[in-house]
């Protein structure tokens, strides 16, 4: 149960620290574009050419492993996909009428931003932030396993299987269960995640 809870902490606060530089980053690229726009998309396909767990062990081999540094490891190798997402569906919204209306009429950046382009982003962020848990889940559990992990005496689902690994053909129960766990999480925040889109935006449902 302690694994549980300190996999769901790392998930939960890395998944959000994520979800808020990938929106940061998504809005203000969609909306301003030009070279502000260019600079952060080409940034973003720089980190995105990077495997995700070859960065994040990289990354986690430079610092000292412990929870709250293994969560923003995650969270620096994940915002990527969630700005590609959140500017695709900015730079959409940033050019229907409803917006050019407001630009007219002198309304500021910021207000369009907070009044009507984040509203229209809110159900895709859920949506998203909701699925990306199950990835920094994993991801954490991966790097665990490898030892750059949450370290002992602090219990993850990831060391107990590291741990535990030389006993599996006299107890593989020791190993079996905190895997099991780890997949059953992670396609429970999946199934909540496409329960969510589905409610949320019904012109996706069955796409997925």
């Amino acid at each position: 149960l302690y694994g549980a809870r300190t996999s769901l902490i790392i998930g939960i606060v890395a998944n959000g620290v994520a979800l808020f530089i990938g929106t940061l980053v998504g809005v203000v690229a969609g909306y301003f574009r030009g070279w502000i726009g260019s600079a952060l998309m080409r940034f973003t396909d720089l980190m995105m050419a990077f495997p995700a767990l070859l960065l994040a062990i990289c990354l986690a081999a430079v610092f000292e492993p412990s929870l709250w540094i293994v969560a923003m490891v995650i969270a620096l190798v994940n915002w990527v996909q969630t700005a590609r997402v959140i500017y695709t569906e900015t730079s959409s919204l940033a050019e229907r009428e409803f917006i050019d209306a407001e630009r007219t009429i002198g309304a500021s950046a910021p207000r369009i931003l907070f009044r009507h382009i984040l509203p229209h982003l809110l159900p895709t962020i859920i949506v998203w932030g909701t699925l990306g848990i199950s990835t920094t889940v994993l991801l954490e559990a991966t790097l665990s396993f490898l030892g750059i992990g949450v370290q002992p005496p602090t219990a993850s689902w990831g060391n107990i299987i590291f741990e535990n690994q030389t006993y599996f053909q006299a107890a593989p129960w020791l190993v079996f269960f905190p895997g099991a766990a780890i997949l059953a999480l992670a396609l429970a925040f999946n199934l909540i995640g496409d329960a969510l889109r589905d409610i949320l935006d019904p012109t996706q449902r069955g796409r997925a």
